[in-house]
């Protein structure tokens, strides 16, 4: 088969393919054949149908399109073998369809045009000797204190006041009942849906509730009974109350305060569940982890700020079917970890913001390809690459980690020597390049700046706006249960 190539812009080969007359008379024929042997045609037995009647039947057109696709499928598969193509997707047929079906004469040779995606050429113009700033990230001093104050909240015990007003801080047992004004004149109050309750146990804490209830209950004395002025947010998820005023009738029943429980060595046994049997143990723990958290960030803001530098350095003209694939893959992998943390996906994820969301993920899925890339080309420059025994002990490594959960040894063993070969790749970055470390909170983005300055688009943005606020609302709760906890992870 005569094949001629050329190459394209955005890393495609275009194909010219001569099909032969004898592969173009076999395709043709095999149509006829697939035809006579699964058409139905009244006064006919089904496979004893002339092949006149069939063409007359069906057209000469429509048998000669069913050929033309089988040939261009078999001839360009064919091709990319012949000619020792590494494709990587997005075939499409170049010549005119209808072009070629007028053309087309079963027996006679068939020449069309198509095109195919290929790996990119990688071309890095300097990957050592680089000057970049990175920020780094130090302890915060005051956060063991705090962890260990959140940690005594949790344990506190409740005790009764007498002798003084409700303060911030303090938790009321109260009861009330919310009445407030639909909309429209002359409307009578109604209650407040579910603002009702008695006996309720509430904490005089800042964002309970909504604005006005919590500062109304400070500077009640137990027993008192007053009304307490509110509006309702305007986005309030209850339309009927979105905007609209309300009043509560609110009787303080009893008051209490928190009695936090001693900073010593009894208190980190508790808090730790046994683990740490003094309270200088579990400082020593918690200070340990934190530093360690610290040094993980610094470390990824140098590696991070190599990588931006390398796409400054890196040229290639990417195929559509890698930036695809990346939005793709970006796009599934956002929506799995936010489904497993119980944001539904359905809800923020339609047919109208998912169209406009793989749009705004492309800039992203192509800076990722191109420092990807970058990475594989400083790995073959350079002949960094892993063996096999790196990779046997890592799994073993992990595998104990994931003691008695199902893995599938081939998919962890490609990861093991993908985050190998990458761990290798940065290592080497490092110590052929120079990191200035700069305090944090000085290497704001331009384009951070800019977003802040123009706001941001509407429509997809208030499907991404909800899922980041979604997603900030359980990262929020993960930390603050991370740090509840005295255990270092």
């Amino acid at each position: 088969m005569k094949v001629t190539q050329e190459k394209l812009p955005a890393s495609q080969v275009g194909l010219e393919i001569e099909i032969p007359s004898e592969m173009s008379k076999k395709a043709y024929e095999q149509v006829l054949q697939n035809y006579t042997r699964s058409m139905n045609i009244p006064g006919f037995r089904k496979g004893k149908v002339p092949r006149q009647v069939l063409i007359q039947r069906f057209g000469a057109a429509r048998i000669k399109a069913a050929a033309i696709e089988e040939l261009v499928d078999s001839a360009l598969k064919e091709a990319i073998k012949q000619e020792k193509i590494e494709a990587i997707g997005n075939f499409q047929l170049k010549s005119s369809f209808d072009e070629l079906i007028g053309s087309y004469e079963p027996g006679n040779p068939l020449t069309f045009s198509a095109s195919v995606d290929v790996q990119p050429e990688v071309t890095l113009k300097q990957y050592q000797g680089l000057t970049v700033q990175a920020e780094e990230i130090k302890p915060d001093p005051e956060r063991v204190d705090q962890v260990l104050g959140n940690y005594q909240k949790q344990m506190a015990t409740l005790v009764p006041v007498e002798g003084r007003p409700a303060q911030k801080g303090d938790t009321a047992v109260v009861d009330y009942h919310g009445k407030f004004a639909p909309a429209g004149e002359d409307v009578e109050e109604q209650d407040v849906p579910g603002g009702q309750a008695q006996d309720f146990q509430l904490e005089l804490e800042d964002g309970q509730f909504i604005e006005g209830f919590i500062e109304g209950v400070i500077g009640m004395n137990p027993g008192e009974t007053k009304e307490i002025s509110v509006t309702f947010p305007e986005d309030y998820p209850q339309e009927t109350l979105a905007g609209r005023p309300a009043t509560f009738a609110m009787t303080l029943k009893e008051l209490k305060e928190k009695e936090l429980p001693e900073l010593d060595d009894d208190f980190a046994q508790d808090a730790s569940g046994g683990d740490y049997q003094t309270i200088a143990d579990l400082r020593e723990s918690l200070e340990k982890r934190f530093t360690e958290e610290v040094e993980q960030k610094t470390k990824s803001n140098k590696e991070q700020a190599i990588l931006d530098e390398l796409l400054n350095q890196v040229e290639a003209d990417l195929p559509e079917t890698l930036i695809e694939r990346e939005v793709e893959f970006m796009v599934s992998q956002t929506a799995m970890q936010l489904q497993q943390q119980g944001i539904d996906i359905k809800r923020l994820l339609n047919q109208e913001t998912l169209p406009m969301l793989k749009e705004r993920s492309r800039p992203d899925a192509i800076d990722r390809i191109k420092r990807t890339l970058a990475m594989g080309e400083v790995a073959k420059q350079e002949a960094i690459e892993t063996t096999e025994a790196e990779i046997n002990e890592r799994v073993k490594e992990v595998l104990a980690d994931l003691e008695g959960r199902d893995v599938d040894p081939d998919r962890l063993r490609t990861a093991v020597a993908e985050d190998l070969l990458k761990e290798k790749i940065l290592t080497w970055l490092e110590e052929h390049n120079s990191v200035e470390l700069v305090p944090e909170g000085t290497l704001k983005k331009d384009e951070d700046v800019e977003d802040e300055e123009e706001g941001t688009e509407e429509g997809i943005d208030e499907a991404t706006d909800a899922i980041e606020v979604e997603a900030e609302e359980v990262e929020a709760d993960v930390i603050k249960t991370e740090e509840a906890s005295p255990e270092p992870k």
